[in-house]
Parts: structure tokens; sequence; C-alpha cells
């Protein structure tokens, strides 16, 4: 199976597809339920062959599948107001866009240090605070200048690296708005909805997605988000904040391994 660069075509084995599958679906129910999903993914990717570029496009074809699914499930059962996502969609949508154009043209390595050491004080202040997320508070930001911050600001994040935005966003929804965590985590979806769009636009544009694995690991992650979704709404936060912590632990503890290993 020749490689010549991260466009070539790849053909993948029949039994390799339905493992993309099944690593789809497993990522998609965790994703829907506390974010980190990527962290299954993308080292699946990268065993199965594909390059760095392609595996990042590819899952980000894949990961719209799911965030999609979550989505649409979350707003389905009143958990999110679509209405309400306007603002957040559309300067999410112009941080990605340039997260991902500039991703391309430089490598992301300088942020691998720093990103963990913010994961850690998000894990240790869910910890300090164990009732945060347990009902909706005073929010603490309008919601404009909530959105026009967080949208730009974790939008170009999640297009430039990726890893951990889904707990960013769930911390900023409980803190900024005020929202419980079953709530924050519907509105993250919507948010991460739209930069996984953006992100896969650009690098389907440069070639950089591989459609067979794509599409099959979104056909995973379509059941995986629905499940996920589904029990997030009907056991509640209870059941969503422990996930939440020790996938925020997973994604720390992987960046930690990427960025120290010699």
């Amino acid at each position: 199976m020749g490689v010549m660069n991260a466009t070539s075509a790849i053909t993948l084995p029949f039994w390799m597809i339905l493992a993309l599958f099944g690593t789809g679906l497993v990522a998609g129910f965790v994703d829907a339920i506390a974010g980190g999903g990527g962290l299954i993914t993308l080292p699946v990717m990268l065993s199965v062959g594909l390059p760095a570029q392609l595996a990042l496009g590819t899952n980000k074809l894949q990961a719209t599948f799911g965030s999609g699914s979550a989505t649409w499930h979350y707003a389905k059962c009143g958990v999110v107001s679509l209405p309400e996502c306007r603002r957040g969609v559309l300067f999410t949508f112009l941080g990605a866009a340039a997260g991902t154009w500039l991703v391309q043209q430089q490598d992301p390595a300088f942020l691998k240090h720093f990103i963990p050491i913010i994961l850690l004080a998000v894990v240790g202040y869910v910890l300090w605070r164990p009732e945060l997320g347990a009902a909706d508070i005073h929010p603490r930001m309008s919601p404009g200048t909530f959105y026009a911050v967080l949208g730009l600001g974790l939008g170009f994040y999640d297009g430039f690296l990726g890893p951990g935005t889904g707990s960013f966003w769930t911390m900023a929804f409980m803190l900024g708005l005020g929202f419980n965590l079953t709530k924050a985590t519907g509105f993250t979806k919507v948010m991460n909805f739209t930069s996984n769009v953006v992100s896969f636009v650009f690098f389907a544009v440069a070639g950089n997605v591989h459609y067979a694995a794509g599409l099959s690991m979104g056909a995973g992650q379509l059941i995986g988000a629905k499940v996920g979704s589904g029990m997030v709404v009907t056991r509640g936060t209870k059941f969503v904040r422990p996930v939440f912590i020790t996938m925020v632990l997973a994604v720390t503890l992987k960046l930690l391994y990427d960025a120290f290993q010699k």
C-alpha cells in the first residue's frame, strides 16, 4: 500500500473499513457525552497508514457526522435552542476558517506544551467546585460578547489544533452563560459541528480527506452519537460529570505524552 503524499489514493481492505466503523461508533458515543472522541479516532487512522494531514482531514469528516447527530438529537429533545446558537455559529465559523487555513501553512507544535496546562486547570476547577453544572446559574457575560470572544477563539483553536475543544466549550458555557452541564454539553455539540464542517471543507479543498475511511467512521459516529446524547438527556449531570472529567484527563495525558516524548 504505497503512499506518495497526503493526497495519494490509499486503498484500505474491507476488514479495516469495518474496524474504522467500530472506532467511529465508540468515539461518537464518548464524544457526544463529554468530548474527546478525537483521542480515539486519530491514533487509529494513523495506525492504518494515513499520513498526518490526511488523518486530520479525514478526522474532521467523520467528526462532522458525530457532532451533527448529537446536535440534532439535543435539539429534538429540547436541550438546545438552535436560534440561540446563531451568533455562536457565525463567530465559530469565522474562527475555524482562520485556524484551519493557518494550520495548513505552519506547524502547531508550539501549542502542544501550553494546552495540557489549561486542561489540567479545567479538571482542577471542576473537582474544586463539585456543584458546578448542577443547575443553571446567573450568566457572567452577555450572549453577544460571549459568542464573539469564545466563538472566534475556540473556533480558531479547533481549526488550528483541536484537542480539548469540547472541554473548553463546555466549561465556557457553564462559567460564561451559566448553563448547567447537560445544557452546556448540548450547546457545545452545535459549536463543534460548525467548526468540524468548516475544517472539513478546507481540508477537502486541499485534497486531504480519505473518503472511504471518513464515511465508514462517520456511519459509526451517527449511531454512537445518537446513543450517547440520549444517555445525557435521560441521565443528566450526575452521569455526564465523571465522564467529562475522565475524558479531559485522558486528553491531557495524551497531549503531555506527545509534547514531551523524545
